[in-house]
Parts: C-alpha cells; structure tokens; sequence
C-alpha cells in the first residue's frame, strides 16, 4: 500500500481546459471522493490515475515510484466502472479469474484446452480458484459464481464487478459511479456494504461520483470539484458544516442551503430581515449573502398579521422522519426551505403565515465574490466541527 500524490495535473481536449493544476495527495489506506456536477472533470482525473488517458502536464506518483508514461496494466491499481463491464459470455468466476490469468499465466498457458496441461499452470489454476473462492466468500457471492452476467441483478453484477477488482490485492481501487445504474433502495444499500468493504480490506478507494449522499456518507475525505479545480478537500462533516466558499455550500446538502439577501456595513454588522446578527465580520460595507441550512431553522408557530420575520407556507416534502417545508419570504421576492417534525408540520396548511426563528450560531456569510466571510470570534459551530 502507498501514497497516491498528484502534482499540476493538467488535461485539456482541444481547445477546453479540463483539469486546471490539480493537487492532490490520497492517503493510503482512505477513501476518498471526487465529487461534483458533470463535466467538473473528476473522472477524467480518476482516468489519468488509472492511467486510461494522459495529462498534458504534471505527474502522478504512486508511492515511491514515478507512473507517467506507464501502462494502466503495470500500475497495479484495480478499475471498477459504471457499467461494470463484465465479459457476457464468462461465468462470474471466469470473470474474477480473468485478471489473474493476464498477470500470472504465459501466453501458452492461457491457450484453451492445452495451455492447463503445462508445466506449472496446474498449480498458478488451483492458487487463483483459491482467491476467487475467498473474495467471493467476503462479498457473499460464492452462490453466483457458476452464473453469467445476464443472470444476475444490478446488485449482484456490482458485487461481481468488486470481486473482479479486488481479487487481485491492487494498491488502491478506483470507482468510476459504480452506483449510477442501480435504483435508489439499492443504492443505499450498497453504499452500506462499500463502507463496510472499505473497512475490511483497510484499502485505498478512490470514488467517484457526481451523488453527494454517496460523497457523505462512505468518504473518509471528500474533494468537492467545480471547473477543472478541487474547491475544498476535507472531511464530509468539516465540507457539510464549514463550506469554504458559495458554491461549496450550494452544492453540499440536500435540500440545498437557504442563501439570502443581507447586508454589511462599515462596522462589520450583518443583517438580515432587518435585524442585526450578534457576530461581526471583518470585510469592506457590501451586499451579501446569509447561509442557513434547512436544519439550522425553526417553525415559532402560525402568527396572525404582520411580523418583522414570517414567512408563506408554499408546498410540504414529506420524507416520513421529517418533512420540509418550502417557503416565500419578502412578499415572494425570496424562498426558504425549513425542516421540519411531522408533529410541528401537521398543524400547518399551504398558505399559513408563520415565524421562522433561527438556531444561534449556525449562519454562514458569502461576500459579493461568493467566498467565505468570517465572524471576528471562533464560532460554536467552529469549535463543535474541530
């Protein structure tokens, strides 16, 4: 196991920059993800690792040993893709087998029929049955080994594609949204068993996928990717709570972050819905914008008449534990997402004007670029992150 450094990756097609001198080094042993919208260029860096594609600059290093230029077969890294891309015609084990007899058979022992007879090839056979047999037995596949691809469930093909990878004991794991095809009950499932795989090979992953959940929930790091660049690198729970810029902080989170219009003065005074936060920012007087999730707001109660924070009830999401509620405020000119108890919920009908309180501490603040603008003291909320 090693270190997988990154340095000034750079990778163009024509005349568009793809990948802007990415720096990254993936730790051995964690699990990391490239996550992002499409076309953020995180699986063509997953592809330049796996050596698939070539940077037009920069360089890849795999421990101690300097990859460019070699072969994605030489690099001992194992690929497992979106569609899996298991042989149709081959029995799952036939497929698991597949990469063992290119790496440890010569060409005449891979001949059918008379390449087993061989000196030697009896023995390397029985030694990859051997493997076949224990990683299926990790992955609780040993009952479809004698099936084909076509017989098999999205599930079934996605644990056949791993054990085709892991069979053979690679440095790191690359995953190229390998969760993309399957439905959503099963996607979460899965997302249970790569955790719980990650932890029991205590191998490198490298994941790819433009679903935050998945980022969320399996990532030791995440590294959040917009434009060819890498926005943030850090743990889910630091991404999630401590966004470093606008961007970071609309695309983590489901249901997005509520941004709203505030203004700064010349003392570092926030408001927001005409009312003055506590905290005060170091910045020049400008527009900007207040960051509060969901979570981080509260329903006071349906009010009757005029108050200085209120806002419409427009639509209910009803997610059985919670239900949020979407919003207008400032006469419509604003939306707001809250969430919400169903007991809470229950009370209100579409059309409910009510008081919308919210939890100290929690607001984030974006200036006019759209990166991050620091209360003057340490936060609770930064204290509770680190």
């Amino acid at each position: 196991m090693a270190n997988i450094v990154l340095s000034r990756i750079e990778k163009s097609f024509s005349q568009e920059r793809v990948l802007k001198g990415i720096d990254l080094e993936i730790r051995d042993g964690e699990f990391l993800t490239l996550v992002g919208p499409s076309g953020c260029g995180k699986s063509t860096l997953l592809r330049i690792i796996a050596g698939l594609e070539a940077q037009n600059s920069g360089s890849v290093r795999i421990g101690e040993r300097l990859v460019d230029g070699v072969r994605a077969s030489d690099r001992d890294l194992a690929m497992v893709f979106q569609s899996y891309a298991l042989y149709p015609h081959l029995t799952v084990k036939e497929n698991m087998m597949t990469p063992l007899r290119l790496r440890d058979l010569s060409v005449a022992q891979r001949l059918p029929m008379l390449g087993r007879f061989l000196p030697g090839a009896a023995g390397k056979l029985k030694t990859m049955s051997q493997a076949v047999a224990e990683t299926a037995e990790v992955l609780k596949i040993e009952p479809l080994l004698a099936r084909k691809p076509g017989q098999l469930s999205g599930g079934q093909r996605q644990r056949a594609a791993l054990g085709r990878a892991m069979v053979r004991r690679p440095v790191a794991f690359l995953m190229d949204e390998p969760l993309s095809n399957l439905d959503a009950a099963l996607r979460v499932h899965m997302r249970t068993e790569l955790s719980d795989l990650h932890r029991r090979l205590a191998s490198t992953f490298i994941y790819v996928t433009h679903d935050q959940a998945e980022a969320l929930t399996m990532s030791t790091r995440m590294a959040v990717m917009m434009g060819g660049e890498i926005l943030q690198l850090d743990t889910p729970s630091r991404i999630y709570a401590d966004p470093a810029n606008r961007r970071v902080a609309e695309f983590v989170g489901s249901p997005k972050i509520n941004l709203l219009r505030g203004d700064l003065d010349s003392s570092g005074r926030v408001t927001l819905f005409g009312r003055s936060l506590e905290r005060r920012v170091a910045a020049a007087p400008q527009e900007i914008a207040v960051g509060l999730r969901p979570e981080h707001l509260t329903i006071a109660g349906v009010v009757e008449g005029e108050e200085i924070v209120t806002a419409d009830v427009r639509s209910f999401e009803n997610l059985g534990s919670d239900i949020f509620l979407h919003m207008s405020v400032n006469d419509g000119r604003e939306t707001l997402t809250v969430r919400s108890n169903p007991e809470v919920a229950a009370h209100l009908s579409t059309g409910d004007r009510v008081r919308v309180g919210q939890l100290r501490g929690a607001a984030m603040v974006f200036g006019r670029d759209g990166e991050r603008l620091r209360f003057e003291e340490t936060t609770q909320l930064a204290r509770e992150v680190a």
